[in-house]
């Protein structure tokens, strides 16, 4: 069914500034869900996300229905990112300055599985690309048990998904953060494995646009 009042639009950098708090907002609310099931703290949120608008490089790719924010999908130089992101990486001695990292993609559920999560990639894959420096592109995954009785009967794991788009797991580059479950007293250490993908120098031109895709189907 073709959404007319759909749309994707691409900001980078200080240009998410408008954004920023439903920014916080609606990743809070799908980080509520399996696999992270994490118990929102907007505040906090909120401060992590200040880091996208420091640097001209990191990109924000939003979803609108009509006129309200249904999606987000983020990235930015791992260099600016958390430490414990970092320090699997710098343990290993690969080179941060060539790696770009990709936030989580979050979406409202009733809006899943009409091709967004490619514009979510294509948007922000094109976007390295231009910047020419980076060799590399890596995101993590919540380390879940296959048994895990939290998992609902319908969730599609997406490891298909980034294997088709080229993203390699590697289950060895790990890290844990810190964040409390919904059913937790208090915040523990969670398990985080990275997928990468490495890029190639015969690289297409990226054009700019502030609106990339409308009507989505």
């Amino acid at each position: 069914m073709l959404m007319t009042d759909i749309h994707v639009r691409t900001f980078v950098g200080p240009a998410l500034r408008t954004y920023l708090h439903s920014i916080a907002k609606l990743r809070m609310d799908v980080f509520r869900e399996y696999p992270f099931l994490e118990e929102p703290d907007l505040t906090l949120e909120t401060a992590r996300l200040k880091r996208y608008l420091t640097s001209k490089e990191s990109i924000g790719v939003l979803v609108f229905d009509n006129t309200t924010l249904v999606g987000v999908s983020l990235g930015i130089p791992l260099t600016l990112e958390r430490d414990e992101i970092q320090r699997p990486f710098l343990d290993r001695f690969h080179d941060i300055s060539t790696y770009f990292y990709f936030g989580e993609s979050v979406l409202l559920k009733q809006y899943r599985n009409r091709g967004i999560g490619h514009h979510f990639f294509d948007a922000r894959e094109a976007h390295v690309k231009h910047l020419i420096q980076y060799k590399h592109i890596c995101f993590f995954d919540p380390v879940r048990p296959e048994d895990d009785l939290h998992k609902p009967a319908d969730y599609l794991s997406p490891h298909d998904f980034w294997r088709k788009r080229g993203y390699v797991h590697c289950p060895d580059l790990h890290c844990k953060l810190v964040w409390k479950e919904l059913e937790e007293k208090q915040p523990s250490e969670k398990s985080l494995t990275f997928w990468i993908k490495d890029l190639h120098d015969d690289y297409a031109p990226f054009e700019r646009s502030n609106e990339s895709k409308k009507g989505l189907s």
